[in-house]
């Protein structure tokens, strides 16, 4: 029992540099997500510029923009999860003790990483029966469905992978007795966490190099 508790800062240490390396991957996908919007947002104004006063269009404009928004919501999903920026209602929760609240964050993951597994094991299907089949879709391009469901397949996966290491260093907070570790990992975001990180933006927008006059 000695052992155990002895070691368990040591484990749920290093959980908690891997959360932090999966999480900052994650962040990553959710900037390339974040881009990918504004080129889906221009492709569609040149589509519309193009048809309406040159006569001519890509013919592929609603194929092309819901695989780019489908890509784009499943890349967020990781480092949405990892911010615990997803919508939730914690009206009651609050009011709970810490020791039973720790408790049903632990429980809200395991249900939501079940939802994740299983997500991510019904895309890698639609993927393999894609290739299977040597499927298409039905625009001009012609495009090969393996290659916008591969991308979004590689963020639902990216998601399920942040939700396992959540739940790995949420377990081993639990056996270290370290309830308030987890309400930190997983508990709603308060109105300080809110603050530091608005504070955190105006710091790095004032030390980001400004243009040469």
């Amino acid at each position: 029992m000695s052992n155990a508790g002895s070691t368990a800062p040591a484990w749920l240490h290093m959980a908690r540099r891997l959360r932090q390396g999966v999480a900052a991957l994650a962040a990553v996908m959710a900037h390339i997500a974040g881009w990918n919007y504004i080129l889906c947002a221009c492709f569609i104004t040149f589509d519309i510029v193009a048809r309406s006063f040159f006569g001519f269009s890509s013919k592929a404009t609603v194929e092309v923009t819901g695989y780019m928004l489908a890509g784009g919501i499943a890349w967020a999903l990781a480092h949405t999860l990892a911010r615990r920026a997803h919508i939730r209602v914690d009206v009651f929760m609050m009011r709970l003790p810490l020791g039973l609240r720790a408790w049903l964050h632990l429980f809200s993951l395991t249900l939501l990483l079940g939802l994740g597994i299983f997500f991510a094991w019904a895309a890698l299907e639609l993927v393999d029966e894609s290739a299977l089949f040597n499927a298409h879709d039905n625009s001009a391009l012609r495009i090969e469905m393996i290659w916008p469901q591969g991308i979004w397949a590689f963020g639902i996966i990216s998601f399920a992978i942040m939700g396992l290491v959540l739940m790995l260093e949420a377990s081993l907070a639990i056996l270290a007795g370290k309830p308030e570790e987890l309400d930190r990992l997983l508990g709603s975001r308060s109105l300080q966490d809110e603050t530091a990180e608005a504070l955190e933006a105006v710091g790095m927008a004032h030390e980001a190099p400004r243009p040469q006059s």
